[in-house]
């Protein structure tokens, strides 16, 4: 992605400048120049039928190993956004930008527990990425940060001591930081691995047993979309030829910036993820590979 599009005065280090912006956008940068005071939400229910028994047949095959519904979120939203690329921009210093690369994060738990740390997680899927390479390298993170109660470095530790400066310092320290996040020169220490930065920050509330709430964006950062996922359970639906069937469903929640695309792209993209959970042998293919599907 990056290597294939040259820099130009403007852009950041992290993403282009987008220069042929309706006026309307433009205009509504500056009316809404916060984030938060952009945000939309959409809430929905997706069929994951089909999805959990090719689940259970890939698993079958593996058994030492288990690929999850949450996996294939990762993987299905990294598809949707690689052919939606409107969907992988972001709004900063009052300018349109669109990401070289797609990256998708979310926070986890280093135990089950009320007082245990959280471990924030950060993936960059590139276009060869399949369900078996991303759920096993999400897996193996995932396993490394538990096996610590506490931060080992990264983006962790940074948080960790600046958490540490007196209060009054720490005011001076978010403030000098805040205005480098403006024009996008914030230091890659602070940046890198930081869910604030990532395309998609996701929150897996089904793995607890909670529903799919609404969760604000943040002003700090580039991030603008965020992916609230519920639990599965059984419910009755009229399929397409009227019948009633009982099939598995989850809900999920998404709260985006409205400014990066309109409601039309929104829906369509939508529609694009539920189309890659009813024919879940595409997250078999390398996320570059185009799904196939007919927008209507």
């Amino acid at each position: 992605m990056e290597e294939q599009y040259k820099k130009r005065f403007g852009d950041r280090r992290d993403a282009r400048w987008v220069r042929d912006v309706p006026g309307l956008t433009t205009v509504m940068m500056h009316i809404m120049p916060q984030r938060t005071d952009a945000e939309v939400y959409l809430n929905d229910k997706i069929d994951v039928t089909e999805l959990l028994q090719y689940l259970e047949k890939k698993n079958a095959e593996h058994p030492d190993y288990k690929t999850t519904v949450f996996h294939c979120f990762i993987v299905a939203i990294a598809r949707m956004i690689r052919e939606r690329p409107k969907m992988n921009r972001f709004i900063q210093g009052r300018r349109m930008y669109e990401r070289y690369d797609i990256s998708l994060s979310f926070v986890a738990k280093r135990r089950f527990t009320d007082h245990a740390e959280e471990a924030l997680m950060f993936f960059t899927p590139k276009d060869e990425d399949t369900l078996d390479t991303l759920s096993y390298r999400i897996a193996g993170q995932v396993k490394e940060t538990k096996k610590s109660e506490h931060s080992t470095g990264g983006i962790d530790a940074t948080v960790d001591a600046f958490a540490k400066i007196p209060r009054l310092l720490l005011m001076l320290a978010i403030r000098i930081i805040r205005y480098l996040d403006f024009w996008g020169v914030n230091p890659k220490a602070l940046t890198d691995g930081d869910t604030n930065y990532s395309t998609v920050l996701l929150s897996n509330l089904g793995s607890i047993k909670g529903p799919a709430v609404y969760h604000h964006l943040n002003n700090y950062g580039t991030n603008s979309i965020m992916v609230t996922i519920g639990t599965i359970h059984k419910e009755e639906m009229v399929m397409e030829d009227g019948s009633k069937q009982i099939r598995d469903v989850v809900e999920i929640g998404a709260t985006l910036d409205e400014r990066i695309a309109d409601g039309f792209y929104f829906v369509r993209s939508l529609k694009l993820l539920k189309h890659v959970f009813a024919h879940p042998e595409l997250l078999d293919q390398p996320i570059g590979q185009p799904s196939g599907f007919e927008y209507k």
